[in-house]
């Protein structure tokens, strides 16, 4: 009896034994298996563009990149950079990514510079979509500049969506001010809803000879 019960404690160790091991093997493989999963996502999303990062941290909750920088190709030949402090995922729910101090940078056929940044914004790889649920500041290097709230923007139709307030400074002077705005990046057509345009001058007026009555009087 004394053999038989030492025997059945042996084989209770001995399963106890390989099962830690398989454990050991597993757990990180788990892991292993969930980044692949979260940087296919982010591959995915860059339309086989670029992509570098720094550091990867893996929890039980979550997946943060630092330093997350990718970059590609748009249909019309413009290359764009997106980049971001870190990158955080939900193990979960890897198809969305949070972006912290996220910025995109794209370059024009035309030669015209144009970038974004965004304190947060959120990433749908799955959707092909950029989210900013706040203030988004925007220009270009032709001296625009402007902020919008409440953005989309649609990588596969190339399209932007503002349903919040829109402040648009042109170099010249011109403020747009709109309750929202779709940009067509493919067409480069600004379509802005309830719009007030303050300009800097009337058309085709003489500041100077203007000026020059008003001093006479």
């Amino acid at each position: 009896m004394a053999g038989a019960a030492t025997h059945s404690q042996f084989q209770r160790l001995e399963r106890r034994n390989r099962m830690v091991a398989a454990l050991r093997i597993l757990v990180p493989l788990g892991g292993l298996l969930v980044l692949a999963a979260l940087s296919i996502q982010i591959i995915l999303s860059t339309f086989t563009g670029r992509f570098g990062i720094e550091r990867i941290t893996i929890s039980p909750e979550a997946i943060t990149v630092d330093a997350p920088e990718y970059s590609g190709i748009l249909q019309d030949g413009s290359s764009y950079t997106v980049s971001a402090d870190t990158a955080r995922a939900s193990t979960t729910r890897t198809d969305i990514i949070d972006l912290n101090n996220a910025s995109l940078v794209l370059d024009r056929q035309d030669g015209v510079q144009f970038q974004a940044d965004a304190a947060q914004a959120q990433l749908d790889s799955t959707e092909q979509l950029v989210m900013v649920e706040g203030v988004a500041e925007i220009a270009d290097t032709r001296g625009m500049t402007g902020t919008l709230t409440n953005s989309v923007f649609d990588w596969d139709a190339q399209v932007l969506t503002t349903k919040g307030p829109v402040v648009i400074n042109q170099a010249d002077g011109t403020t747009i001010v709109a309750e929202g705005l779709v940009y067509d990046a493919s067409a480069v057509i600004w379509t802005f809803t309830n719009s007030v345009v303050t300009l800097p001058s009337t058309p085709g007026e003489d500041v100077s000879s203007s000026s020059s009555g008003d001093t006479d009087q």
